[in-house]
């Protein structure tokens, strides 16, 4: 949108505020093109339906005129209130709306690595019997896969997933934390 169109668009939306209908209907048809171009830049396979969003903005602009500052821009106005009901679009039909990780990068909190020093994690295997703490040793500290650390102590892979498990279980317990 240019300047002079915004400029345009100010000017009906002014005079439609004073009371003048034609300029209403007129803004109205002007702003409705435009919202209807950014809905349908925003709606990717017809979700939600992009005249769905042009009336709900339209009816959100009558009911919320007052709130527009007549000496600012009236496009990004339009636009932020259409926006908001694409949105809520995307909200009603369940669809997530991807945003740009560098955004928000910044508001991300760091998360806090939790690490066990080497005599609690000894304190935690002394606390398992000895095929669960080989099993938890081969899988959990030195990375190995199920099927590698089951050829390694000749077990089932099934067998060495129930040790796994209940070894951890076991741990969580001992430490306190469920399972």
């Amino acid at each position: 949108m240019t300047t002079r169109q915004d400029h345009t668009l100010a000017e009906l939306f002014r005079a439609a505020n004073a009371g003048d209908e034609r300029a209403y209907a007129e803004f109205l048809r002007l702003a409705a093109g435009l919202v209807r171009g950014f809905a349908r830049g925003k709606c990717r396979g017809g979700e939600p339906d992009p005249e769905d969003v042009v009336q709900e903005t339209l009816l959100a602009v009558h009911l919320k005129r007052h709130t527009w500052e007549p000496t600012r821009p009236v496009a990004p106005w339009l636009i932020g209130i259409a926006r908001y009901k694409l949105i809520d679009g995307f909200r009603r039909r369940g669809r997530m709306i991807p945003v740009d990780l560098d955004d928000v990068i910044e508001t991300l909190a760091a998360p806090e690595p939790e690490t066990a020093s080497p005599l609690e994690v000894n304190r935690a295997l002394d606390a398992l019997s000895a095929g669960q703490r080989s099993v938890v040793t081969s899988i959990s500290l030195r990375g190995q896969s199920i099927s590698a650390t089951a050829a390694e102590l000749n077990m089932s892979e099934g067998a060495v997933r129930v040790a796994l498990h209940r070894g951890l279980a076991a741990i969580a317990k001992a430490f306190g934390k469920p399972s």
